[in-house]
């Protein structure tokens, strides 16, 4: 008995199965960050944001706060009615495609329907990116002619967002696939473009 009590006590110290009944130790949940709810109203009319939108490369190290990030993400790839269609249109709405986000707190998967975002890594990246405080990575279907429109809606919508509030962006291919290690893609899926978001200089 005291044999059967000494290794079970080092499969719960080292995380090892439990070797009576051969199950694999628990799973900590992952890391998750609860959005604040994404303000749908004001804001200013669509025809100025069309006139200010533009590329920003310079930015400051000053952080997007909460709420804008939330709004951007919504504007991106959220949520806007019942059924669970989404501010983007996609093919036969499938909704094929993905969102991640590079904060300092590190490499996050945007969850539309949870408004929340899901710890993929700690690791801050966002040198990878140029530094910019936060860099989107939108990923879709390879090989499938609507996977570049998906994406294409989702960054021209952060685009307006980001030129009515007074936001940079930037938008690039370069370094697109920096992450895809770390993404834990869909299988058929490939990033497709990179945005980086920061308060101008």
């Amino acid at each position: 008995m005291k044999r059967i009590a000494f290794v079970l006590c080092l499969a719960m110290l080292f995380g090892m199965a439990n070797p009576l009944t051969g199950s694999a130790p628990a799973v900590a949940p992952a890391k998750a960050i609860t959005l604040p709810k994404p303000v749908m109203n004001g804001g200013i009319p669509l025809m100025e944001a069309l006139s200010k939108r533009k590329s920003v490369r310079e930015v400051s190290g000053k952080p997007v706060s909460e709420q804008d990030l939330s709004n951007l993400l919504w504007a991106a790839w959220g949520v806007n009615r019942p059924d669970g269609r989404r501010t983007v249109p996609t093919s036969r709405n499938k909704q094929e495609a993905e969102l991640f986000v590079v904060l300092e707190s590190g490499v996050w998967r945007y969850d539309a329907a949870g408004n929340a975002l899901v710890q993929l890594s700690p690791v801050d990246a966002r040198s990878r990116f140029g530094g910019a405080p936060l860099t989107l990575v939108y990923a879709a279907k390879a090989g499938d002619d609507a996977g570049g429109m998906h994406v294409g809606s989702m960054y021209q919508n952060v685009g307006l967002y980001c030129a009515s509030v007074g936001l940079g962006n930037v938008v690039k291919s370069t370094g697109r696939a920096e992450l895809d290690s770390v993404l834990r893609l869909p299988a058929g899926y490939k990033t497709y473009v990179v945005q980086s978001i920061g308060w101008p200089r």
